[in-house]
């Protein structure tokens, strides 16, 4: 079940940013507000995107110690909801305080959510860099 989690998850998130940076690609060229403005549409829509990724991990996470008996995360007393979710962008971000520590099956999810997490950074900071290049400067080569 873990392993049916993982691959659904890898699917679900990586089509989510897909659409997220199709959809920018096709919106950028057309806002009427200055280039350089573009990229804050760009940073803000990304970051939105990881915000929605996240979430899915955690409601996967909670749904598999909750009502799947398929781990634990951290002490079974101060398990929530808002523990998944910050186990999950810890996890995702690849932060790993470590204050809060998976145990049984749940173990693979949150490797294989850090290692989407570090794909998915990755490929926004690099659009994010090409519409910097693309975008940065006006239509006469100056500072927008």
């Amino acid at each position: 079940m873990v392993v049916l989690a993982c691959l659904a998850l890898l699917i679900v998130t990586t089509v989510i940013h897909y659409e997220v940076l199709r959809g920018l690609s096709l919106l950028l060229p057309t806002l009427t507000i200055r280039p350089r403005a573009r990229l804050l549409v760009v940073i803000f829509s990304t970051f939105f995107a990881h915000i929605v990724e996240i979430a899915l991990y955690a409601l996967v996470v909670y749904a598999l110690v909750q009502w799947g008996g398929y781990g634990t995360l951290d002490e079974s007393s101060r398990f929530s909801l808002d523990v998944s979710l910050y186990f999950s962008a810890e996890t995702y971000t690849s932060l790993g305080y470590g204050d809060v520590v998976p145990g049984g099956a749940v173990r693979l999810l949150a490797g294989v959510e850090a290692l989407n997490g570090l794909l998915l950074i990755g490929w926004s900071a690099s659009y994010t860099y090409i519409a910097m290049e693309r975008f940065w400067r006006d239509s006469n080569g100056q500072g927008g």
